[in-house]
């Protein structure tokens, strides 16, 4: 029994000290367990990770990087429309006669100049005009030679003054023939002065009014054309601007000098600003609208008349800091942008959390937990791939 008893010592013994390394053991685990989720916690809040790019895979993602922005994200109304130009810059080319079309100088899209040829018409009815033209200068150089006579016998009590008047008038007639047919010349372009010196010209020439491009080109070479039928439309798209449609409801809250932003297919990714200069004062029937017109303040691209346009009259100046959505991405419940910083040709990029507001189309007004200067510079696009990336270093650093 006291053997025995030994035996049983040593045992509970042994068994006592399992329990107390299970104990620690459990013990460690659980310190472990905190301490990683207290490095955890650590590593979140603490220093901001970062993304680099090279110069090559920031061209290639085509980021684009701007200080950030006030933008009117309330108070304004949309408008729709297209750009126009005023009347005074389109023009419309035609023939004042009947003829062919024997040469064509221009293409659709070139530029002309005020007076530049864009064709050469030929016909026998412009020789016609031509042989008239003479005709009727030579005979009125000749009846004012007899005029001159007879007015020189009548002052000297010689002839009645029945053969001076009947010189006078004859000498009127074909003076006022000979200056209608002059200007018929000068409308096709045709010098008045070559034909009096015996030149009659084959073809004339048809001459750009205004300065701008070609917009339609709607003959071709060898076709007859009747007189007033268009030919060339040209169009001066430097005076181009937004011609928006307001619906009555909204006419009230629309004045003079109100900015518009807009954008236009032709554009893309770029919102352009204009001026509101002008209001119609009478309705559109259908749809019931007004015409309201703005000058355009940052032209750039292709912009060409009859483009469709939609846009935003804004109505009151409330600013605000906004950004595009594409410059926001989100971890978990919160939500971050990214400050660019340019190093050696390589550039890095920060989180920094924010809060994020009213959404107006694809900008969204954001708010920062702390203060940022005025010349930091943010990524407007890709965020999401810029958060993705950071999360993949994470995971690599984790692994290692």
């Amino acid at each position: 029994m006291k053997n025995l008893s030994k035996y049983t010592v040593i045992g509970l013994f042994m068994m006592l000290l399992g329990l107390t390394a299970c104990g620690d053991s459990k013990s460690e685990t659980a310190n472990n367990k905190e301490g990683n989720s207290e490095m955890e916690k650590a590593h979140l809040e603490g220093e901001a990770e970062e993304v680099m790019l090279t110069s090559k895979q920031f061209d290639v993602l085509q980021m684009k990087v701007d200080t950030l922005r006030m933008r009117n994200m309330s108070g304004y109304i949309e408008a729709n429309g297209q750009l126009e130009v005023p009347p005074q810059n389109e023009a419309t080319i035609t023939s004042v006669v009947g003829a062919n079309v024997v040469s064509i100088e221009v293409i659709e899209g070139d530029k002309v100049n005020k007076g530049q040829t864009v064709a050469y018409l030929s016909h026998p009815n412009i020789i016609q005009k031509q042989t008239d033209y003479l005709n009727a200068y030579t005979n009125s150089q000749f009846l004012k030679k007899e005029f001159e006579r007879q007015k020189t016998l009548y002052d000297a009590g010689v002839s009645s003054g029945a053969n001076f008047q009947k010189a006078e008038a004859e000498y009127q007639a074909s003076r006022s023939m000979a200056s209608g047919l002059e200007a018929q010349l000068l409308q096709l372009n045709v010098s008045a002065s070559g034909v009096r010196n015996g030149t009659i010209y084959q073809r004339v020439a048809l001459r750009s009014p205004i300065e701008g491009f070609v917009q339609k080109v709607e003959v071709k070479t060898g076709q007859y054309v009747e007189p007033q039928t268009d030919l060339f439309e040209i169009v001066n798209t430097h005076h181009v601007h937004a011609d928006l449609m307001v619906f009555e409801k909204d006419v009230y809250k629309v004045k003079k000098g109100q900015k518009v932003l807009f954008k236009v297919q032709s554009v893309p990714g770029k919102e352009l600003t204009a001026e509101i200069y002008s209001i119609s004062k009478t309705f559109e029937q259908n749809p019931k609208a007004l015409h309201v017109h703005a000058e355009i303040e940052n032209k750039e691209g292709n912009l060409i008349p009859g483009m469709y346009i939609k846009g935003r009259i804004l109505t009151n100046n409330d600013m605000t800091t906004a950004l595009p959505e594409s410059a926001i991405a989100k971890d978990g419940d919160r939500s971050y942008v990214f400050v660019v910083e340019n190093e050696d040709k390589n550039w890095n990029f920060v989180p920094v959390e924010i809060t994020k507001g009213i959404q107006d189309g694809e900008w969204i007004v954001v708010n920062f937990l702390t203060d940022q200067e005025s010349n930091t510079k943010y990524a407007y696009n890709n965020a999401y791939y810029l958060m993705a990336e950071m999360k993949k270093g994470e995971s690599e650093e984790e692994g290692h």
